[in-house]
Formats: C-alpha cells, structure tokens, sequence
C-alpha cells in the first residue's frame, strides 16, 4: 500500500532539495530486481520439460525398430534417430514442410483425433526407387507420387506404424491405423492452426540420401493420456512390463522356436575312408553304450533325455525314459562300456 506524506514531511523535503543538502535522483523509484518470463498467449506451453522427454525416450526406441525394418525391407543401410522434440502450433508445422510432400494421415486409436507422419521427398523417392530395383539415389526433379508409388509407400508407413505400435506400448496399446496420404500440407488440416501440436523430428537417412520424418501429435490426440507421461509413470511401467508382460510375451515366443532333436546311439571315431566303405551289414564297434541300454535324446548340442527305440506305424520313434537330471552321476558312469551294434 502506498503511504501517503503529511505537509510538513512535503515542505521539509522541498527545502532540503533547495538547499542542495539531496538530490532530486536520490527519490527515484528504484529499479525493479524480479525476473520477468515472457508468455506467449498465442501459443502457450502445453507439454512439461519432463513429458517432452517421456515422448523423445519412446520415439528413440520407434527410431530403433524403423531403422532395423526399414534396413531388412530395402536391403540397404537405414539408419534413423530422434533429433529433437518441440512443442509449437499447428500452422507453423504446416508451414515448415515442403510442397508436395508426404503426408500420412494417422488414425491414433483408441486416441480421439488424427496425427500426421510426413516424410521428406528427398527419402520418399530414395525408398521408392530402392524397391523398385534401383541404386536408391531417388530423384532431384520433385513430383508428386503417381497411384503406383502411392501404393508402395502406404506398404512402407503400414510397416513403420507397426513399430510405433510397439514404441507406444509402456504408456497406451496403440492401435495406429494409416487413414490417407495426401502431398499437399494445405490439405491436412486436422486440427485449428493456432492449437499446440508436439513435433517429433526424426533424422533419417537411407543409403547416401539425407531427410526428415516429421512425426506431429496435436494436444487435443494425446490430452487422455498426458498424465502417462511422466518419468515416474514410465519407469514404473517398464518395470512391470519386465516381470509379467514382457515375460509372457518371451516365453509364447519362444515357444515356437523349432529345435533339433536327435536320439543318440553312441559314439565312435572313424576315418572318411571307413565311412565311404560301409555296407549294409557290417557292425560298428560303438566306445559308451550297450545293447539294450537307453539312449540319449539330445535337444541341441544338450542330453536332455533318455529313451529307447520303437516304431509308430512304419515309421521310426522313441519313447522318453525319464530326464537327464534325474539319473545320479553314478548310473551315467555305469552306461559307458563298450558294445556292438548292427546297422
């Protein structure tokens, strides 16, 4: 509150001030210390520090993938990494891309609204011309994309959302879906252009050929899911992911592997010479095993079984015994003898 002088305090300093014993400068309102940060209504600051680099540590890990199976499809060295992630508005995305370009329109469910991945010419025509059989060079004349290479690009974004997918999966199950591709940034509008988008700028470059890929997500697509994005809430779910999801998810993989399995009979050494003069008929002295003891299953290079021989049908099988690791040291000293087999 500002205080308010008597009379008396005005005269007395009215005197002074005449009689030279202060100066006028000596009543200056001093200077104000604070520091003052300037805000832009315009376009005001959406995203945290911290969520910013929530999104920039999930699209490092969609940089990872894209650039394995982009490396695997076009058979040439792909290499693609996160160079920043920023925060401004719609129009001034729009504005920053090159005519024509192109310009995936993405589905973003379960999320409410659209996001946009555009890709540089430079690298939309260097992919093109390395499916197509070419040296990937690309083309310096700039078109926009016939039917066909339209065709062949939403095979490569398809692709490329499927990585995304799985980027994405620690905060939300993302089930990107690719809507059109449009070459005129004109076109794509899908937000207002003064609302705040995130911009994930991705560094691309396939063979000798250098661009960007723009990845552009408006507040109003990822607003649901903002609180997700904290360094707390994403370290939190990695850690879950490893003990439960992630687990699950090996073991259904590796399920499915296929591996050799090979019943032993027994062991022995043999010149190339003996082997090419085998006929039918003749016996092989075998060093570890005896007639009728059990053989051993082998997973691998590993003895994981034992087992004894049938048939099925016509056709030969095994039959399990029992595993390895139930049999004592001193039985498996007790298999190793010498014996003969016949052929």
């Amino acid at each position: 509150m500002t205080e308010v002088l008597s009379q008396d305090e005005i005269d007395q300093l009215l005197t002074a001030i005449n009689q030279g014993d202060t100066e006028p400068e000596d009543f200056k309102q001093p200077t104000d210390t604070r520091k003052i940060k300037i805000y832009d209504f315009k376009r005001p600051d959406k995203f945290s520090k911290e969520q910013i680099r929530t999104v920039s540590i999930m699209h490092e890990t969609f940089a990872r993938l894209t650039t394995t199976s982009l490396s695997a499809q076009l058979r040439s060295m792909v290499h693609v990494h996160v160079a920043s992630v920023d925060q401004l508005t719609y129009e001034e995305f729009i504005r920053s891309i090159p005519t024509p370009t192109t310009l995936a329109i993405i589905n973003m469910d379960p999320l409410k609204g659209n996001a946009i991945l555009e890709v540089d010419p430079a690298i939309t025509f260097s992919i093109i011309d390395r499916l197509f059989g070419g040296s990937g060079e690309g083309t310096k004349a700039q078109h926009e994309l016939t039917d066909i290479e339209t065709s062949v690009m939403e095979g490569i974004i398809v692709r490329i959302l499927g990585n995304m997918r799985e980027a994405w999966t620690t905060v939300i199950d993302l089930r990107p879906r690719l809507g059109q591709i449009d070459t005129n940034p004109q076109f794509a509008q899908i937000v207002p252009p003064t609302e705040m988008v995130v911009l994930v700028t991705l560094e691309t470059k396939v063979g000798d050929v250098e661009g960007m890929m723009n990845f552009c997500i408006p507040y109003l697509t990822i607003e649901p899911i903002i609180g997700k994005l904290s360094a707390q809430f994403w370290y939190s779910s990695v850690r879950r992911g490893t003990s439960t999801e992630n687990i699950n998810i090996l073991k259904e993989k590796l399920a499915s592997v296929d591996v050799n399995v090979v019943a032993e009979i027994g062991k022995i050494q043999v010149s190339v010479r003996d082997v090419l003069s085998l006929q039918a008929g003749d016996v092989i002295r075998l060093y570890d095993t005896r007639v009728g003891d059990p053989y051993f299953l082998n997973i691998g290079n590993k003895n994981k079984f034992l087992c004894r021989p049938g048939v099925i049908g016509k056709k030969m099988a095994v039959q399990i015994v029992k595993k390895t690791a139930e049999i004592e040291q001193t039985d498996l000293e007790g298999l190793t003898a010498d014996s003969d087999e016949t052929l």
